[in-house]
């Protein structure tokens, strides 16, 4: 069991990490007072907080072979399974991603499709 606990410790750490780094230096200023608050109550399904709203990026995706697909800086990526979202719903009405730049990949931690209820 306390080796269970060390693992899930060492999978947690990177999306921690990028919370660290996570900053809102004025530029949503305009964003209505109901979308910031889903920006930053979103949760991953593992209990994680997805950050805030400096980190969810509003994203087009598409839907192969059975696994969502987003572009994330001109590169479409796979949507792991264990980062989709679909019981917070989606006020912005457009799909949202999460994701944190780690040893040199991109780790999707969160995704929200357009159609979440």
């Amino acid at each position: 069991m306390r080796r269970f606990a060390q693992i899930a410790l060492l999978a947690c750490l990177p999306m921690l990490a990028g919370a660290a780094f996570a900053f809102d230096n004025g530029q949503y200023e305009n964003v209505p007072a109901d979308i910031r608050a889903w920006f930053k109550g979103v949760m991953a399904p593992n209990g994680v907080p997805c950050c805030d709203i400096a980190d969810g990026h509003r994203t087009e995706y598409d839907f192969r072979e059975g696994a969502y697909w987003v572009p994330i800086e001109g590169q479409w990526m796979q949507v792991p399974a264990h980062a989709i979202i679909r019981d917070r719903g989606n006020p912005v009405g457009e799909a949202v991603v999460w994701y944190v730049h780690h040893r040199g990949s991109i780790i999707i931690s969160c995704f929200v499709p357009a159609d979440a209820v």
